[in-house]
């Protein structure tokens, strides 16, 4: 078959029209429910209780696992509903015709009993936790749980986004309200992914980062793949492009689950060895041997996508086995779930599960600097930018287009200096130490976002970005570009919000409750910490960075600027250096450190190091300011001698003649008048 001319959403299909499959799906979904039933017996998740203890009942032991995975069945089916629009259409504001209605329409039917299921999963996790069978639950009872329990409010979040997802399937006219709603159901998945054994292990911010990158990777992956196999099975055209389209996507969710899947396990199990010693270990093995086989068909169907488009039921085959390996996966998931892990919650005291380990020792440069521990921020953020800034640079050079290798330079210091603030000694001691944590700060804030900056990411992205398979569509590169030029932008790029958002939420963090409340929540220092870095990007970014911004300031407006906020920021330091009253006082009195006890003191050192290390960069960046200022005044200089070479100066001698004129009273009121003097309107 021919693909020259860009396949049309409002085309028939080809005379070789197929039923939607499914008896197929289900067929898949009881291999995905059989091998879920066979872990949870072989591994403990449905051991029968101990003698004389309470009991929530077989039903419920079995009833709870089956619909939690019909719950994370039902999302996928909502996610694939809602990405074939963005596979298949040419422009993101066209409405949706044919196939891509069809998928929408069962997003909207598949949302509906997303929500039913949530409900059924609070009555069952209610009998589960009151150790009560499900027919002897009271709604005070379910009311007790949704209000009083981590799990039942998590409940409570994923219920109400579900429902407002819902509501916003009846919406979906165009491909660009689809991916608005296929984020919403993405974001319905993240509130119960923060209890269970994420939050409950050790390194629980690692483990709750880990498994929300691990299970939205996978449920994208398995929507697209399942799009591929059910929605887009009958259109030759359509499946080819927004196969095409899904490949990239693809390798990047394989990367992400498999990355995400090992450093899951890693933080669940005490040695290697437990892989094949424990229930929970063999099953994780076993998972990621399934995942090793998705990955081996998806790069043989990926292949075959590259050189041409593969016969219908050579398709078929593959992506039928890839969905029904998926739903094996979305099994041994939920048994992995319901199966105690052999490092369960290894705290001894509350300091403990603050901290989300045992106590670091006493801090020393040396440990400072061999010192790490393992951070769901730093590992997310250093390996997607390292990994993403190198296959933009394989995609310039594949093109033969230069890239500066100090830009290059730049962008790694700065996602070493995340790694020391977050995976190395300030991020070990960051969570014990107020001085430590406002160094940590310090350089998250104002010295990696400095070099990040000048690494030119986002002119890297718009270089390296494919652009639209269709004649006039929307590529990648269109769609960050129009993200760049859009209202959101236009407001979160203005100099005065990134100033606020940069100096202003020192003053609302550690001068109101919000450190302590933070602090005392498992992933409130990573928030911190995201908050930080990203708040000093945009910041430096206005300043000095080269991304094609809606407005920037000059040069000049853009040194007051950076000299406006040098003495808020000094005075916050001081502040912090001066005080009497302990920042994170209830905290730091919990946690109990047995060196550095006087807190007062800590603190004052922290403001001494805020201080200290807010003006180094700030001087950088006022001599990478003007340098720019140099560097743009030159060529502007040079641009207007060339210009000047080539009209021999037109622009002095006409304004020579104006002032002639000037001279001899000729010239006009325009001339005369400063203010509009020059102006070519006049």
């Amino acid at each position: 078959m021919t693909t020259s001319a860009p396949p049309d959403a409002t085309a028939p299909p080809t005379p070789r029209s197929t039923p939607r499959p499914l008896a197929g799906l289900v067929a898949v979904a009881a291999l995905g429910l059989g091998v879920m039933a066979i872990v949870l017996a072989a591994a403990g998740g449905v051991a029968a209780p101990l003698p004389g203890l309470p009991d929530a009942g077989p039903l419920t032991a079995w009833a709870l696992p089956t619909v939690s995975f019909l719950g994370d069945a039902v999302a996928v089916l909502v996610a694939a509903g809602l990405v074939v629009p963005l596979l298949t259409a040419v422009k993101l504001r066209d409405p949706l015709v044919g196939v891509q209605r069809t998928a929408a329409r069962t997003a909207r039917w598949a949302a509906g009993v997303w929500v039913l299921l949530t409900l059924a999963e609070m009555w069952l996790t209610t009998a589960d936790v009151f150790a009560v069978p499900a027919t002897d639950v009271r709604p005070d009872d379910v009311a007790t749980f949704l209000a009083d329990f981590s799990q039942g409010v998590s409940l409570t979040w994923q219920l109400g986004l579900v429902v407002l997802l819902a509501l916003l399937t009846l919406l979906v006219t165009t491909a660009w309200r689809a991916a608005l709603a296929l984020l919403l159901a993405l974001a319905a998945l993240v509130p119960t992914l923060l209890t269970g054994h994420s939050a409950s292990a050790g390194s629980h911010s690692t483990a709750v980062v880990a498994i929300g990158f691990h299970v939205l990777a996978a449920v994208l992956w398995t929507a697209g793949v399942l799009a591929l196999w059910w929605h887009l099975r009958s259109d030759d055209a359509l499946r080819l492009r927004a196969a095409r389209r899904f490949s990239a996507l693809a390798a990047w969710c394989f990367g992400l689950v498999a990355a995400s899947g090992l450093l899951s396990a890693y933080v669940r199990l005490d040695g290697l060895t437990q892989f094949v010693t424990s229930g929970y270990g063999r099953a994780a093995l076993v998972k990621v041997l399934v995942l090793v086989a998705v990955g081996v068909v998806a790069s043989r169907l990926r292949r075959a996508l590259s050189a041409s488009a593969p016969s219908w039921r050579g398709f078929t085959a593959l992506s039928g086995i890839e969905v029904a390996a998926m739903s094996v996966a979305i099994g041994l998931g939920v048994a992995l779930s319901r199966t105690p892990p052999p490092v369960g919650a290894p705290y001894t005291s509350k300091a403990e599960r603050l901290l989300g380990g045992p106590m670091p020792p006493e801090p020393s440069f040396v440990g400072m600097l061999t010192t790490w521990q393992l951070s769901g921020l730093g590992l997310a953020v250093v390996g997607l930018g390292a990994v993403g800034y190198l296959l933009g640079l394989r995609t310039l050079r594949r093109r033969g287009d230069a890239w500066p290798w100090a830009r290059t330079l730049a962008w790694f210091l700065g996602l070493a200096a995340v790694a020391f603030a977050t995976i190395g000694g300030l991020g070990v001691w960051s969570h014990v130490m107020f001085s430590v944590h406002m160094t940590s700060h310090m350089v998250l804030s104002m010295l990696a976002p400095v070099l990040l900056v000048l690494g030119s990411p986002i002119t890297l992205a718009l270089r390296a970005l494919p652009g639209p398979d269709s004649p006039g569509g929307d590529g990648p590169r269109q769609l960050l570009v129009a993200f760049l030029n859009s209202r959101w932008s236009r407001i979160v790029t203005n100099p005065a919000f990134a100033t606020v958002m940069f100096v202003g939420s020192l003053y609302a963090i550690y001068f109101t409750g919000i450190y302590d409340w933070l602090m005392s929540v498992h992933l409130g220092h990573t928030l911190m910490e995201l908050h930080f870095l990203l708040a000093g990007f945009l910041y430096y970014e206005v300043l000095i960075g080269s991304a094609p911004l809606p407005k920037r300031l000059p040069h000049l407006g853009r040194l007051g600027l950076l000299i406006a906020v040098a003495p808020f920021h000094a005075f916050f330091a001081i502040s912090v250096m001066t005080t009497t009253a302990l920042i994170g006082a209830e905290y730091y009195s919990t946690i109990q450190r047995p060196y550095a006890t006087d807190l007062l003191a800590d603190q004052s050192l922290g403001g001494g190091l805020t201080w200290a290390m807010g003006e180094i960069p700030l001087l950088l960046v006022a001599i990478v300011l003007l340098a720019q200022w140099f560097r743009d005044d030159t060529r502007r200089a040079k641009q207007a001698d060339r210009r000047a070479d080539r009209d021999d100066d037109a622009e002095l001698v006409a304004y020579n003649e104006m002032l002639q004129r000037i001279a001899e009273n000729r010239a006009s009121r325009g001339e005369r008048d400063p203010s509009t003097r020059g102006r070519g309107d006049v």
